[in-house]
């Protein structure tokens, strides 16, 4: 039985083209701005302007993140509240845990 406080499986509604500001994500990941802004600039998460893959600089209150990011994000700032991890440690690990997640539903697929 899977508990629904159990912080690395728990589920997400997707919004597909909803972008959020920095306040926002901040305000739903329970964190501040500055948390944010500072795993954007580590390369912990980052942000999705269409425009950040080009050389101009954005603000920080110019940034959008996806719903994607989100979940990220949460499962980050969960994994750094619960087990007082560090930011690089939280994102290896949310890494492994969406990696798993991919093959999981690569085997259901195969399994059809």
């Amino acid at each position: 039985m899977t508990n629904p406080n159990y912080p690395f499986y728990e589920p997400a509604e997707l919004l597909d083209q909803t972008m959020l500001s920095l306040q926002e994500l901040a305000r739903h990941c329970a964190t501040s701005p500055q948390w944010v802004i500072e795993h954007v600039q580590t390369g912990v998460f980052s942000y999705d302007n269409e425009s950040s893959t080009t050389t101009v600089q954005v603000s920080s209150e110019q940034w959008r993140f996806s719903s994607q990011t989100l979940v990220r994000a949460r499962r980050i700032a969960q994994l750094e509240h619960s087990f007082d991890a560090d930011p690089q440690l939280a994102a290896l690990t949310t890494d492994l845990i969406e990696e798993v997640q991919q093959l999981r539903r690569q085997l259901q697929n195969l399994q059809r």
